[in-house]
């Protein structure tokens, strides 16, 4: 196990353990610290993605299919980082330095979208950006190692409640600025909180090696639980018809939104993310991980059911709002439920494999999204979706989650 302490709490010797045991004030130390630099990060990726799509398909006059793509292979490249960070930090029994480099990159990627001129320009520098996501796999680890079964939903619920404020404020930059700054400043005024994250987690986070000295052999598929491995295909299977927030974007304007309302919807979308994120990480704690998870897909299925039969400015809202409560139920619970259905030991290799085979799938769910809107129109990547999810849904029936214990760290 990875043993952390934040360096402040030194004399009380506060540390963070892989089994989870520690001392109350450096827990709630070192998950501020996480939550800090989350929320620093998320901020700058957002004064960029309420833009993207216009930046992309407007100021440099590339094709839906080439948005498509783009955010496609974001989405893969951040699934093979998390994967291979997640296998490095077991075996190295390292967290800090996959932390703090994801948020560097990150904040190097915009300075790299601030001077491209032409759509190619901007494949090395999105790699950069979703290569960053080396942080995610560690930090995850560090949570769930933090956390017990009766708290650690909402330990991730805060995490990303931070997460989604961070975006919240960094799109209110992007509504105020974007007028002032245009496309290139805002890209890179967007690469200093990421800085200012990567900052805190190298001044404030000391990583210290465990006494015990255990050779890591690597996960192995025998040895995983079986609901882990069913839990895995149905998230693929709902991955596949998960494409990118850009084509919720693009959607609302066709169907009469402004342009200059755009940014405003994802504000819609991430204060509604940031709001009920915390509450389903708690709620997952007492009624269960599974329950939480159906909500999740049914909201995800009202999402493009409402996009298929209703039309009119409106709509954009509606379906922002819903996005937000999808993405709050989803992602704390979902990284939740891989940390108690994976051996303590892998769970850093477990939550980076689950978010590769994720990443991968999504790929081609953003790209096939594209191709199906320019060959058969709008509504054909929302059907798809739809039929998936419920497929999706259909396999959750079978998994058995462990019930969640009522103990938790204060």
């Amino acid at each position: 196990s990875v043993r952390w302490k934040t360096v402040n709490q030194s004399k009380y010797n506060n540390r963070i353990m892989g089994s989870g045991e520690l001392r109350p004030a450096g827990h709630k130390k070192t998950l501020r610290t996480f939550a800090a630099a989350s929320f620093l990060n998320d901020m700058g990726s957002d004064i960029i993605y309420p833009v993207w799509p216009l930046f992309v398909t407007e100021f440099l006059k590339a094709k839906m299919t080439v948005l498509g793509f783009i955010d496609g292979l974001g989405d893969a490249l951040v699934s093979l980082s998390q994967a291979a960070s997640g296998y490095a930090s077991d075996k190295l029994k390292r967290r800090k330095i996959f932390i703090w480099t994801g948020y560097l990159c990150g904040s190097i990627s915009r300075l790299g979208y601030a001077v491209s001129t032409v759509w190619t320009q901007l494949v090395p520098f999105k790699m950069l950006d979703r290569i960053g996501k080396i942080r995610s796999a560690p930090r995850d680890a560090a949570v769930a190692d933090l956390s017990t079964d009766g708290n650690r939903g909402r330990n991730f619920g805060l995490l990303r409640t931070m997460d989604n404020l961070g975006a919240f404020v960094g799109i209110l930059v992007c509504l105020a600025l974007f007028p002032l700054f245009g496309y290139r400043r805002l890209f890179a005024l967007a690469a200093i909180p990421s800085l200012v994250g990567a900052a805190l987690i190298i001044i404030n986070i000391r990583e210290t090696r465990p006494s015990e000295r255990k050779i890591f052999k690597g996960m192995s598929l025998r040895r995983l639980d079986g609901n882990l491995k069913l839990y895995i295909v149905l998230n693929a299977v709902f991955a596949l018809g998960s494409f990118s927030y850009s084509f919720l974007l693009i959607q609302a304007k066709r169907s009469g939104s402004r342009a200059g309302f755009v940014p405003v919807l994802y504000l819609i979308y991430a204060a509604a993310a940031t709001a009920g994120s915390l509450p389903f990480g708690r709620l997952s704690d007492k009624v269960g991980r599974k329950p939480v998870l159906f909500l999740s897909f049914g909201v995800w299925g009202a999402l493009c059911l409402g996009v298929l039969a209703a039309k009119g400015p409106g709509v954009g809202i509606a379906v922002f709002v819903l996005f937000g409560i999808h993405k709050a139920a989803l992602d704390p619970v979902q990284r939740a439920l891989v940390a108690e259905l994976c051996p303590p030991a892998f769970r850093a290799s477990a939550l980076g494999a689950f978010q590769m085979i994720i990443g991968l799938c999504a790929f081609p769910a953003s790209f096939l999204a594209g191709l199906l809107w320019e060959t058969l129109g709008p509504a054909a990547p929302f059907a798809l979706s739809l039929g998936l999810t419920a497929l999706a849904g259909l396999l959750l029936a079978f998994v058995n989650p462990p019930r969640p214990s009522k103990s938790a760290l204060p």
